[in-house]
């Protein structure tokens, strides 16, 4: 049978399949004799030893991301266990007293609540898994409840949307730098200037911007690699490639992430813009399948500019 162990001074196997007996079912009689219809040589369907792993190969390095087919290798190889990283622990709170959720009725000066959902996506695409998520009102003593129940609850990194810009409810920094720091607020790039980075009582916190499009970008620059080393993936890298662009673009001198469609034109990968780049267009978004990176300094470029494209999709 297919795997089985070679008798005794075989050095080939004949299948099944090409003898006058396609069959044997259990509890039959061993044949005397069998036609073999096919000439083989040494060496014809045998796996040898060796064929796949010799002994001293190295099979996975540290930091590699387990796949199921890795899983599957280790237990061909009796393997029972292995030390890994566990999934960081991620604390996601919103704020925000205009928030509703869906399916609630909506109320003029509300909207619905979309940079939790979407954010809670991204962590689970980056092999994370939710500690604590809430929504937190515009509120001190509410907001530092809710960084209390994440540090609670163990969380390895404590990300806000929204409250740490220049609003007059933007009460996420303050509270934050009551028992903990910033090291940095506000970055030169578009969109996503409001970004923040400090520790709550030495738990590290990112605050990322209210707009959704600016929380998406800021996730992806800042958060997704820390994510990722700090689960033990260090050979991560982004999937880059350089594109032309299909049109001019404009941008304010600060480095830019462009929602764009790249697509193949006559043989070149080219961009083009999915329309209004305003941070609150989701829309945009979800009709992108990559950004462009416009480098800081940089005001203009003409159509057939080169320029590098992060691949989302």
């Amino acid at each position: 049978m297919t795997g089985a162990m070679l008798p005794a001074g075989a050095d080939c196997v004949v299948p099944i399949e090409l003898t006058d007996r396609a069959v044997l079912f259990p509890g039959e009689e061993p044949l005397d004799s069998v036609w073999i219809k096919s000439n083989v040589n040494e060496g014809d369907f045998i796996r040898t030893i060796g064929q796949d792993i010799i002994q001293g190969q190295e099979i996975f390095t540290q930091g590699k991301m387990l796949w199921p087919q890795d899983i599957g290798l280790l237990a061909m190889l009796g393997i029972k266990g292995i030390k890994v990283y566990r999934k960081p622990r991620i604390a996601l709170i919103s704020s925000g007293d205009e928030l509703l959720q869906p399916g609630e009725d909506p109320v003029p000066g509300k909207i619905f609540d979309s940079n939790t959902y979407t954010l809670a996506g991204l962590i689970d695409d980056a092999n994370c898994e939710l500690a604590y998520r809430c929504l937190a009102r515009d509120d001190i003593s509410d907001i530092r409840s809710h960084l209390e129940a994440a540090i609670e609850n163990q969380a390895d990194i404590l990300i806000s949307s929204a409250g740490v810009s220049v609003g007059a409810y933007d009460y996420m920094r303050e509270v934050v730098q009551e028992t903990g720091e910033l090291n940095f607020w506000r970055v030169n790039m578009r969109p996503g200037k409001p970004v923040a980075f400090g520790s709550y009582k030495n738990v590290p916190f990112i605050g990322l911007p209210g707009n959704p499009v600016s929380a998406y970008v800021g996730f992806e620059v800042f958060v997704r690699p820390a994510l990722m080393k700090l689960a033990g993936n260090f050979t991560w890298q982004r999937k880059v490639q350089t594109v032309y662009l299909g049109e001019a673009i404009s941008s304010d001198g600060r480095e830019s992430y462009l929602r764009v469609i790249v697509k193949d034109v006559e043989g070149k990968q080219v961009a083009f813009l999915t329309g209004h780049q305003g941070s609150g267009n989701l829309l945009s978004l979800v009709q992108a399948n990559a950004f462009i990176i416009v480098p800081s300094e940089v005001k203009s470029l003409p159509i057939g500019s080169q320029v590098k494209a992060w691949i989302l999709k």
